[in-house]
């Protein structure tokens, strides 16, 4: 009880009383099954519980399920939805950022190379991916990437319609609109596929690292994760969005310069990691307090 490793394979969502049951959920996968209380008492499940939820099993197994525990009177998992719909409008935020950021070339004349402003906080999807994993499971941070895909696609088809409505008379604007539309449309159906791919790839390895270190060594399944979801990324976005315009060694120079960039930002992204799950874990503890 009360060890570092708590929470690190299930969690506590909650009761169906009328069957005599806790509502369990695998943290690796996000699956969730439904367990006796009765069984779970028994199980390997109790010890990885936190303090807070193996009263309450207490509670609800030898009142029979008539007493009250913390879920019926104020549920503390309204700040964990909270959480989570934050991160997901972060998550989208920052995605829609790069991708229309994408039409502002920026020269790095230290470096004598052409990026875009997206490169330096795309990584940062790569960071909330793996605290929606942390947090929530794979399941949920699977979900939070096809809403963001989601929503994406329908910018991308809402874009394509506007270019195509009439504008107002004698407004100088409009051509430059279009123009400046279809580029951040082309950006956003590549970086779509990008995205799908290899937050995917990122949220797997990250659940399998977490399973086979026995959720140990937070700082070896960020870095690895961002690691191999950051190559795949920038490969699949470059040769999209540059095929046919540009020559392969062209797009391979792009392709190393943003993995170099980006690999940079995997780095840095592991301090915030520890600091964001502690974070989570604290302000969690305070609702199970109330």
């Amino acid at each position: 009880m009360g060890s570092k490793a708590e929470n690190s394979k299930y969690k506590l969502l909650g009761f169906e009383n009328s069957k005599g049951l806790a509502v369990i959920m695998i943290v690796s996968t996000g699956k969730i099954i439904r367990v006796k209380l009765g069984e779970v008492l028994k199980s390997e499940i109790v010890d990885d519980l936190n303090k807070m939820e193996v009263r309450d099993i207490y509670k609800k197994f030898y009142s029979g399920g008539a007493a009250l525990t913390v879920y019926e009177i104020n549920d503390r998992h309204e700040r964990s939805w909270t959480v989570y719909v934050v991160l997901n409008l972060l998550l989208f935020a920052l995605y829609i950022f790069t991708n229309f950021s994408a039409t502002k070339p920026i020269y790095l004349e230290s470096f004598d190379f052409v990026v875009t402003p997206g490169v330096f906080f795309y990584p940062l999807t790569f960071l909330i991916v793996d605290l929606l994993n942390e947090s929530f499971g794979l399941r949920l941070a699977k979900r939070a990437i096809l809403f963001v895909f989601s929503s994406n696609a329908l910018i991308v088809v809402l874009l394509g319609i506007s270019t195509y409505l009439p504008g107002l008379p004698g407004w100088k604007l409009d051509g430059s609109y279009n123009e400046v539309v279809s580029h951040v449309s082309s950006a956003l159906v590549a970086s779509s596929v990008s995205f799908l791919f290899s937050e995917y790839v990122n949220s797997y390895l990250l659940c399998k690292i977490k399973e086979l270190t026995n959720s140990r060594f937070l700082f070896l399944r960020v870095f690895f994760s961002t690691f191999f979801a950051v190559i795949i990324d920038s490969f699949i976005f470059c040769f999209i969005a540059f095929y046919g315009t540009m020559q392969s060694g062209e797009i391979l120079d792009i392709v190393y310069i943003q993995i170099a960039i980006k690999m940079c930002f995997a780095v840095f992204n592991i301090l915030p990691a520890y600091g964001a799950r502690s974070l989570f874990k604290r302000y969690m503890a305070g609702t199970q307090a109330a």
